[in-house]
């Protein structure tokens, strides 16, 4: 364990490993630690990060001097343990990071929430408005004016048009592309590969090309 742990990273998986590696490669400080859920891989390291505990370490940490912290968990499409983790750290005293990898391309004239996470290939756009805590993944575009709210995930490779709205918590599945002015409601699923071309309600879920109600999909394949 470093002498002094000044940022937590709440989760060891695959997505904590692309921040990490978005980390180095921005050289920032030292001070890491990992904090993850299963027992077996305390006292290892992910990517020279050590792995020191499970939540319980959380005000060990802060009481040793951690000031920030880092959501590695991803999100294939619920956000809501993303969200928890986020609520968990804040009323432990922690700041919350914010990652741009040095090979995302962001505009001087977006803004750029705390917290939020831009993966390398990430563009956005002038006027965009990206919330707290969002993940804007590998290779994702927001054009110009849009707003995405906080939580939420733009997942690899997902392209929203300019003017597009994603609410809180709401997640833009890999390889999807939004029509731009199109809002998509708060915690709504936008299928991977989906095209959607209406608006998407809250807590709605879509798939297809054109994007439908996955409701409405069940009754296309039952009729066939």
């Amino acid at each position: 364990m470093p002498d002094v742990v000044s940022c937590v990273i709440l989760g060891g998986g695959g997505h904590a490993r692309v921040l990490i590696d978005a980390l180095q490669e921005n050289r920032s400080p030292h001070g890491l630690a990992v904090v993850d859920r299963d027992a077996a891989r305390w006292g290892t390291t992910l990517f020279d990060v050590p792995i020191v505990g499970g939540d319980e370490c959380i005000g060990r940490l802060v009481a040793d001097g951690a000031t920030h912290f880092i959501v590695g968990l991803g999100a294939s499409a619920d956000n809501g343990p993303r969200r928890r983790l986020f609520d968990a750290a804040l009323a432990a005293g922690l700041v919350p990071l914010t990652i741009i990898h040095p090979r995302a391309s962001v505009s001087r004239r977006a803004q750029i929430g705390r917290g939020s996470q831009l993966l390398a290939g990430a563009i956005v756009n002038a006027g965009a408005i990206v919330g707290e805590h969002v993940i804007v993944n590998s290779g994702a575009i927001v054009e110009h004016d849009c707003t995405v709210g906080d939580h939420a995930h733009i997942a690899t490779g997902a392209r929203l048009a300019s003017g597009v709205r994603v609410g809180a918590g709401a997640h833009v599945g890999a390889g999807a592309t939004v029509r731009q002015l199109i809002v998509i409601g708060e915690d709504a699923i936008v299928g991977a590969g989906a095209v959607v071309v209406k608006n998407v309600a809250p807590r709605q879920i879509v798939a297809g090309v054109p994007a439908a109600p996955l409701e409405r999909h069940a009754r296309v394949a039952s009729a066939r």
